[in-house]
C-alpha cells in the first residue's frame, strides 16, 4: 500500500521524503500505518477536523469488506479453493512488502542530497548501519519495534 499511498498523496505535492518522515512517525504510534499517515495528512491539510475525516475515510471501507469478508470465509474455511486462495495471497503480500522496502530504500539509505548535486546514487554509510544494527537487533533481542524505532532515531541524532 506505501507506494500507492505516496503516489496519490504527491499529487497533492508531499515529497518522498515528507512521506518518509510520516511513515516514520506512523511506525512510532499504535495502529495500521494507512490509518496513522491518513490522521497526520488529515491534520496537516485541515487541522481536526481534516485528521477526523481522513480516519474515517480510510477505515470505513476496510471495515466494511472485512466485516462482509469474515461472514463469506466461515462458511467456506474448508474450502480448496479458499485455502489455496490464502496460499497464493500469502506470497503476494511478501512481495509487496518487498516493493515496500525498495521504494523506501531510495529515502534512508540513499543520499537524496548527493544525488541532486549530480553525483549519482550514494550510499549513506550511516544510515546503512543503522539498518544492520537494527536488523541484529530484532533478531538477536526481544526488544519491541517501538524500542528499536526510537534507537534508530537516536543513533541518527548522534551519525547522521
Amino acid at each position: 500500500m506505501l507506494p500507492m499511498i505516496y503516489q496519490e498523496l504527491s499529487k497533492f505535492g508531499l515529497t518522498m521524503q515528507e512521506f518518509s518522515d510520516v511513515v516514520a512517525i506512523s511506525q512510532m504510534t499504535p495502529g495500521p500505518i494507512a490509518v496513522n499517515a491518513a490522521t497526520y495528512i488529515g491534520y496537516k491539510a485541515a487541522g481536526f477536523s481534516g485528521a477526523a475525516f481522513a480516519t474515517f475515510g480510510v477505515s470505513l471501507p476496510s471495515f466494511i469488506l472485512i466485516m462482509i469478508i469474515a461472514s463469506v470465509i466461515v462458511k467456506f474455511k474448508s474450502s480448496n479453493i479458499i485455502n489455496s486462495a490464502f496460499k497464493g495471497i500469502r506470497p503476494a503480500t511478501v512481495g509487496m512488502i518487498a516493493s515496500a522496502v525498495v521504494f523506501f530504500a531510495n529515502t534512508s539509505i540513499i543520499d537524496m542530497s548527493l544525488i541532486e548535486q549530480g553525483l549519482g546514487k550514494v550510499f549513506n554509510i550511516g544510515s546503512i548501519m543503522i539498518f544492520v544494527i537494527t536488523i541484529a537487533a530484532s533478531k538477536l533481542t526481544k526488544l519491541d519495534p517501538i524500542s528499536l524505532t526510537l534507537i534508530g532515531g537516536v543513533l541518527g541524532i548522534i551519525f547522521l
